[in-house]
Formats: structure tokens, sequence, C-alpha cells
């Protein structure tokens, strides 16, 4: 037992007594104390560089003020934290940064949900006080994912500290000194132009509008009101775990029905699941990883659903670009699906169908603009049609762009009744769900890959040692005599790991799961701001709840997947599977 954990210090904070662990901040003392402190470029498990100073308090004794989120906490310290000093300093640091700082708040994507903005409503700074200082700057919203508009960001350098340290990309970092100081990619190229995988994670950390997410809102609502088009929505697995959350309602709260319902009043002509297509996926990628490994061919075989991960391959790992699977994602196969079977089966012209995706994932929009994602119409092509070119899936909408969709609609989401996805591309099994969460993938994949191996179903369909928020996992699973070694890895800094061993030789596996996020899809980029382990873990235990309920658990068992090879695909890795679901990824130049 390690005494120095259990060891508790005495303190008081605005006169009151209380006891907390060594080694506590005083942020985290006054916190637990009930005491509400704010903070701008604190972030729990990302940043604590004290840049911002508006987490201040009095501490007797001390000659100046104490930044709360970086200073321990010390046995029989007395601290004040709402004093007339401290209170005049805290609204000093707010108008100084409001001073730099847009008045479109009523046209900010942050508007309601800006910490900036809340901190001024909570210390009553009503008018700017001070003249600005810095010169406007330009937005740049050259790319398909992240925008980036510096004349919002206050220096606080969440977005710096995310990307370098939980990405470990460093497409940003801090420029220039003084008023000239900015976040900015190398020598102050756009996003688009630089090493950037379009991850998102800055999106969900920025305190205020300075990065976010492209917003195609007004797009989809056009379409979906054009009576020449035929919109269908395809929802992500992650989806349904955070929708809510993002609507107002506790972190983790299971809103399937719900949300299938609200996809239907905001008029979407069909509502159906990307976890049919994440079935789809399995049947493709375990039935790939029984044929490598069958055929000796390039391992460890490495999942390609997250296209923030593909692109941070292509940029830094280029030359183990053979491990990775050709399977197209989840999203681009579904889109692939929609727009021939589909369409030809629905009676509907695939130029006039347009597939709007819901996905946790920045990088999604990225990923549907990629000019090798046009399957459907290179396959109509063939067939003598000679339509302009279109994308295979048309929009991808973040979490929070459905959730302004549905505010923007008047839809009351809580009081819905739960509905169901529409047949054929809505149905789904367990399998499929989990693709949310890290170690989601290897789990559904290997259910399949061992019972197409063996004949049988795995011992058990709850694979535990894949489960979990550890940055890297390891499991061993015996496959018809065979034991294939498997390593799970979230985050692109955890991926570095794995991938630098495959690159020396070393690595021991035969399949690797990466995800680009930390938690896997339930922590993406286009999920709801501000997020922390506990509303991940939360969102988690959702989807496991509902892959346990479910009637089927395995990708193979699912009836409209078998229907779609019977009637158009004939076969995993069959000819025109191979046309619609699979691609190759190339080196990527920023």
């Amino acid at each position: 037992m390690d005494d120095t954990k259990a060891k508790t210090i005495s303190l008081s904070i605005d006169g009151r007594e209380i006891g907390v662990p060594e080694g506590t901040t005083i942020l985290e003392a006054c916190r637990g104390a009930g005491v509400r402190i704010p903070t701008l470029c604190h972030l729990p498990g990302v940043s604590s560089n004290a840049s911002c100073g508006l987490c201040v308090v009095e501490v007797e004794g001390a000659k100046s003020l104490v930044r709360s989120c970086v200073q321990a906490a010390a046995p029989g310290m007395r601290i004040r934290t709402a004093s007339k000093r401290v209170m005049e300093a805290r609204r000093t640091v707010v108008e100084l940064l409001l001073a730099n700082h847009p008045d479109d708040c009523l046209s900010c994507l942050r508007n309601g949900g800006c910490e900036l903005q809340a901190a001024a409503e909570l210390l009553g700074v009503r008018a700017k006080a001070f003249p600005r200082t810095k010169k406007q700057a330009k937005p740049d919203k050259a790319g398909w994912g992240v925008m980036r508009d510096n004349d919002k960001c206050i220096l606080c350098g969440r977005c710096v500290a995310v990307c370098r340290e939980t990405q470990s990309v460093m497409a940003i970092d801090f420029a220039g000194r003084g008023v000239n100081s900015r976040v900015a990619p190398f020598l102050d190229s756009p996003l688009s132009e630089s090493v950037c995988v379009s991850c998102g994670q800055c999106t969900v950390v920025c305190p205020t509008g300075a990065l976010t997410e492209r917003d195609e809102t007004d797009e989809v609502f056009a379409a979906i009101n054009d009576p020449e088009l035929t919109v269908v929505v395809q929802t992500a697995p992650a989806i349904r775990a955070s929708l809510g959350e993002a609507l107002g309602m506790e972190p983790g709260s299971l809103v399937t029905g719900k949300m299938a319902a609200a996809l239907r009043r905001l008029n979407f002509d069909k509502v159906f699941d990307t976890q049919f297509s994440a079935d789809l996926t399995i049947m493709e990628e375990g039935s790939e990883l029984l044929k490598r490994v069958g055929e000796k061919g390039t391992l460890p075989m490495i999942t390609s659903c997250s296209p923030g991960w593909i692109s941070f391959i292509e940029t830094f790992y280029p030359s183990l670009l053979p491990h990775v699977s050709t399977c197209k994602s989840p999203q681009q196969m579904f889109g692939s699906i929609a727009k021939t079977f589909w369409a030809e089966k629905a009676g509907v012209d695939p130029s006039k169908l347009v597939v709007v995706s819901i996905m946790p994932c920045t990088a999604k929009k990225y990923e549907a603009k990629r000019p090798e994602m046009r399957g459907a119409w290179e396959w109509w092509k063939d067939r003598g049609r000679n339509d302009s070119p279109y994308f295979d899936v048309d929009f991808a909408l973040t979490t929070r762009e459905l959730a302004r969709m549905i505010r923007r609609a008047g839809i009351d989401f809580e009081s819905l009744p739960a509905e169901g996805f529409d047949d054929p591309l809505g149905a789904s099994t367990g399998a499929a769900t989990i693709f949310g969460s890290t170690g989601g993938v290897m789990e559904a994949a290997l259910r399949t890959a061992y019972e197409l191996a063996v004949g049988k179903p795995l011992p058990s369909l709850d694979l535990e040692a894949v489960r979990g928020f550890d940055g890297v996992k390891e499991a061993s699973v015996d496959v018809a005599g065979t034991t294939l070694r498997v390593a799970v890895a979230h985050t692109l800094a955890n991926a570095r790991k794995v991938l630098d061993g495959i690159a020396a030789g070393t690595s021991p596996y035969a399949f690797v799961e990466i995800m680009t996020c930390p938690g896997g899809c339930l922590g993406g980029g286009g999920q709801p701001v501000a997020p922390t382990w506990e509303k991940r873990e939360r969102r988690r235990e959702a989807i496991y709840a509902e892959d346990r309920g479910m009637p089927l658990r395995k990708s193979h068992d699912n009836e409209s997947v078998k229907a779609l090879y019977a009637e158009f695909l004939e076969k995993p890795l069959g000819h025109e599977s191979h046309r619609l679901l699979h691609t190759k990824y190339a080196e990527k130049r920023a």
C-alpha cells in the first residue's frame, strides 16, 4: 500500500475547514468543496497551463493572487475565492479578452455554449471596457472538416495541447509574440494545407468558436425541402449515446428510438442506420483478415474505419499503408450501397439521391469528399449512365449539427416516442452497435471471423480484454488451432506506439484496431463539447447495454446483410464487393 496516496491535508476555503488528498490543486479542492471557480484555459486531462488567469484566488500571506489550476493546496492554507480583489481581477481578465473578441455571438456556432460568454455573464460584464489591440484575423474556411477563426481565439492553449499530446499531430502551435501572438499551423498556412488530420479534437476542447466543424445544416435543410431530391439519412453507432447529451439530457442517455423519430420529423425520406453497413464492414473485414492469415499476406492487418487515423498513416507512416485493410468505412460502404442496390430497388434516380450521415467525427466530412469515394457513380457509369460525378455520401453532419437541426425545427426531443429504422438498410446487430467504442470493431470482427473460421461461436461474445479506455490493449484468440494476437489503440499518440513496433518489425500482432479519438467514436471530434472521461464512460456503458439487449449480436447473422449478398454482392471479397466496398490509400502530401 502506498501511504502517500491516503495522506490528507487540512486547509481553509472561505472560512470553512476542509481536508483534501495531498497533491490536490486549489482548484480541485475548491470544486470538491462546492465552490465554483471559473476557468478558460483549464480542462481536466487536456490542459492546465494557467495562461488565462481567470481562476485566481487569494491565499493568505501570498504577495499576489494565485492561479488555482496549477497551485497545489498546502496544509494550513487560508484561501478566499470571492474577495473584492479576486472578483475584480477575474472581471478584468474577461474584459481584456473581450477587447479583441468579435461581437457576433448571435450568429456564432458556440452561442449559448461559449465558455467566454458564460464567464462574462457570471462576472457581470455587459460592455467592452478596453479598446481593440489586435489586427482582425481572417477566418480559415478552406478545409472540409475543421474551420478556424483566430479572431475568436483567446490563446488558452487547449487546442495546442490536445493536438500535441493526445494526437501527436502537432498541426498547430503558438506563434508570434505580444499582440501578434496567435495559434496557427506552420507558416500560417490553412489547416487544409498542414498535417492536420481533421480529427476535430481541437473543436471539442475550444472554449469559444475559434475552432468549429464546417456547418452544413443549411445545405441539408435545402436538400430536404427540394421536391426533386430523395434525401436519406444514416446514423453512426455512437450518436445514439451522445445526441441526448447534446440536447440537454444526462450523458450516456440511450436515445436510439427518439433519434429515429426526430429524423423523420425533420422530413428525411428514409431513416437508415450506419450499423447496417457496420455489419457489412465486418463481413468484408473479417473475411479479409482470414484471407491474409491463410495466404500469409501482410500482417498485422489494421482497421480502416476511422478517417482521421487513415489521414494520419497516409501522412506520417505511408510505408505501412499495405497493413491497412482495404475496406471502406461503414459511412462510405453505406453510401455506395444506397446509391446502387437501394436506389435500383427503390426506383430512385441515383443522381437525385442525397445521402446524409450523422457522425461523431469531423474527419467524416473530409472522408466523404475524398476523390476515390465515388464508387456508385462509377458503377452506374459502367452501366451506361452519363451523370455528372457525385460522391457516395453528400453530407456528413456531426452530433452537434444534428442537435442544432432538431432545436431549429422546434422538436421536443425528450417527449418523442421511440421509432425504428427503415428497411432494409436499417437492420443491424449488437456487433455493429459497439463500433462506437474503442475495441468495438475488434470485438465485432472477432465474433464473426472466429465463427467463419471455426464453424462455431466464440466461447464468449463479450471480449473484455479489448474493452475499456487503456491506451493500448492486447488479447489473444485461438482460431482453429492458431493463436491470433490482437491489439487495440485509441488516440493517435497511442497509435504511434503500435506503428513504431510494426515499422521496427517487432510487432507480434495479426490484427490491430486503431481509432483516432479518445474512447473511439464515443469521444469523436463532432461530439458534445467539453468532454470528460466520465462522460465517455457513460456513453460506452450505454452502447454496450444496447449490444447486450439486441436479439442478434454477430454481424453475419444480419438477415438484411445476407440478402444483400444473395441479391447483389454475391459474396464477401467478391467482384462487386471489391468495386463498391473496398479502396486503397496512398501517401498524403500536405
